[in-house]
């Protein structure tokens, strides 16, 4: 077969980022009897994948997504005859000439009460353009169950049009118990002995609960001797944005920035919670990294959050700071629970692997083969 993947989501580090980077290269490891042509938008991208005997690298240019998406796109499936085509986002080409498989990764566009967290311009885009790309699909991915059941009500699907297909954090993701490493990474970013660990990203602090947490944490300081680690690019914001003292319990939170990939394990690993008392997730990368290091989860109890944590979470009311808080002193004061969901967490980490996720994936484009 002749398969093309649009990859102009390959620079995102986000989770779309995430996804698109490893299932690609997931793909190609497994399969080296299709044909792949890949297609940026950013020329700085071609030679990612040369040495993959089995794939076409191109670039096509545009100043405007919407047009390299429906413009430049179809043009290169027309020239490179392609069999179907795979987009890790939630758009597809509505003219191109193949079968054609897009991601969604998440469904908070058609849930009423997560509405307030896109633009009006956005939710109106969806709410237009999402029907039509859902008709030009062959078949739809979805990251996590919920998703499925929320497009599967929206727009009556035909049955088996969606696939829910999970996938997994980086491998690099896992319990880490060398003393130098871990000692490394705790001098790199300043880490206390003690702390409980969040990432955030700056701008999203609603739909991650920012506010919630850094609530909850205040009700908890005293209790324990955690502070609270928040990473994240720009994140120190954070402190100047919800009004932080400098002293009391605002001198505990922490913001130590960016973390980069390959330390992250060790900081999860150092971390005697992970709290993400999230809004609104449909597959939270974190929360599977979190799993995959062993550390205890605090969550909250709705939607793919507790699809994913499954029961090796302790889950608490988003909206709720001093159930968070309560959350935090039963965990952090309690040793053995600590060690029950840490040991939760890794055989829960074992339901989300890249290679699963890629054999799935490959075996539905390969069913669109005329």
């Amino acid at each position: 077969m002749r398969i093309g993947i649009m990859l102009r989501a390959i620079d995102e580090k986000g989770g779309i980022g995430v996804y698109t980077r490893y299932i690609t290269r997931e793909l190609l490891d497994l399969d080296r009897r299709n044909q792949y042509f890949l297609y940026y938008r950013n020329s700085a991208n071609p030679g990612r994948f040369v040495r993959y005997q089995n794939v076409t690298e191109r670039v096509l240019k545009s100043s405007h997504t919407a047009i390299w998406d429906q413009v430049s796109v179809p043009l290169a499936c027309w020239k490179d005859k392609l069999d179907v085509l795979f987009h890790p986002k939630f758009t597809v080409p509505l003219l191109a000439p193949c079968k054609t498989v897009m991601v969604l990764h998440g469904a908070g566009w058609f849930i009423p009460e997560y509405q307030k967290f896109w633009k009006p311009a956005d939710l109106r885009y969806i709410k237009i353009m999402m029907p039509l790309y859902c008709k030009k699909a062959a078949v739809i991915l979805s990251v996590s169950q919920l998703t499925s059941d929320i497009f599967n009500q929206t727009f009556h699907l035909p049955p088996d049009k969606i696939k829910t297909v999970y996938f997994a954090p980086g491998k690099q993701f896992k319990q880490v118990e060398e003393e130098e490493v871990l000692q490394r990474v705790k001098e790199k970013y300043n880490l206390p002995d003690h702390f409980v660990f969040t990432l955030a990203k700056y701008g999203d602090g609603g739909r991650k609960n920012i506010r919630g947490i850094l609530q909850a944490y205040q009700i908890h300081h005293g209790k324990t001797p955690h502070k609270l680690v928040i990473g994240g690019k720009d994140c120190q914001k954070l402190r100047f944005d919800y009004r932080l003292p400098e002293d009391g319990y605002g001198k505990d939170i922490l913001f130590p920035g960016w973390m980069e990939q390959e330390d992250l394990p060790a900081v999860y690993s150092l971390a005697d919670v992970y709290l993400y008392p999230s809004n609104m997730e449909a597959f939270p990368i974190p929360i599977t990294e979190a799993l995959a290091c062993g550390t205890p989860i605090i969550t909250s109890n709705l939607n793919g959050l507790k699809e994913i944590a499954g029961d090796a979470a302790f889950f608490v009311n988003a909206d709720d700071p001093q159930n968070i808080a309560d959350g935090l002193e039963k965990i952090l004061s309690d040793p053995k629970l600590r060690q029950s969901l840490s040991e939760k967490s890794l055989e829960q980490s074992k339901r989300y692997s890249w290679g699963k996720c890629a054999e799935q994936t490959l075996e539905i484009l390969e069913s669109m083969e005329n």
